[in-house]
């Protein structure tokens, strides 16, 4: 029998951390929902203030509870079997992403393949398209709402493409810093990660500058105009907070290696953030070819 089959299997002490996160999730969904109410009545209330208190709880939860992780892990408590607790734990939670963004990618072909060819007539409903709305034209993107919303599509060259050759590249200098870090090349390790993480954090700021000039007034292309400027927000939005929490991971895994954690046998940790990265980078190749292409 290997040694593996007698190792224990460590039981970390009570913690307060989960109670902790419950109360700020509440606080964050609580607070939300009463300054989306508040905005709607053109009122100024407490949910703005609850949603930031909520935020910075959560972020104070993260801190704290990934600390005692980290202190826990540096002095070797954990196993094997807790090793594979870690990585079973993180592909679930990068399945729930796929199922999160699957939802928004599913509204988005009913949308085209359903419901706008309905009411242009298509199939059987001829008769809906002709009361509901006659002068409509079935063609992707929607670019007018039966209210005379007109906008403008953001097309595929220029900013997104920009941002599609970063995430890429992203992708890659990420490869190559896990592989720096199997062959213990340290010096190669910061240098490939900190390339992702400038990559990362140009791409973000290009999103910013795209969403400026979709709002400009030139383009007028509004969260609120008509279910081409939803889709468009929600899906690109979305995934901006994903790079955006992939980029705080690897910012994070860049100062652990500055202070010598992780070895070539030992570096989950580095993996996690890694896998997401490259989960983000795969996601935002099927919205350029989604949402700006077709």
């Amino acid at each position: 029998m290997t040694n593996k089959e007698y190792e224990s299997y460590y039981v970390p002490s009570q913690s307060h951390w989960p109670i902790v996160g419950a109360v700020a999730l509440f606080m964050i969904a609580f607070g939300a929902a009463n300054y989306v109410t508040d905005l709607s009545k053109d009122q100024s209330g407490y949910g703005g203030y609850l949603l930031l208190a909520g935020i910075a709880l959560v972020i104070y939860m993260l801190v704290g509870w990934f600390k005692d992780v980290i202190r826990e892990s540096l002095a070797g408590k954990y196993s094997h079997q807790m090793d594979k607790s870690f990585r079973q734990g993180m592909s679930w939670f990068i399945f729930s992403e796929v199922m999160f963004f699957a939802a928004f990618f599913g509204a988005l072909l009913y949308l085209r393949v359903f419901s706008v060819p309905w009411l242009g007539g298509a199939g059987n409903n001829a008769a809906t398209g002709a009361v509901l709305w006659p002068d409509f034209v079935a063609q992707w993107p929607l670019l007018s709402t039966p209210d005379g919303t007109t906008t403008t599509a953001m097309g595929w060259y220029g900013l997104p493409l920009i941002n599609t050759v970063l995430l890429m590249t992203s992708s890659v200098t990420a490869h190559f810093a896990h592989s720096a870090l199997l062959n213990n090349n340290r010096k190669a390790l910061k240098s490939w990660l900190g390339l992702t993480i400038i990559l990362g954090v140009a791409f973000i700021c290009f999103q910013v500058l795209e969403y400026s000039h979709g709002y400009s007034e030139e383009m007028r292309l509004f969260l609120d105009s008509g279910v081409y400027g939803n889709t468009f927000y929600l899906l690109t939005g979305f995934h901006g907070m994903h790079v955006t929490l992939g980029c705080i991971m690897l910012i994070v895994m860049w100062f652990r290696i500055l202070k010598g954690h992780f070895t070539p046998e030992n570096h989950f940790a580095f993996q996690a953030a890694s896998w997401y990265w490259h989960f983000v980078d795969v996601v935002w190749v099927m919205l350029f070819v989604f949402v700006y292409i077709l």
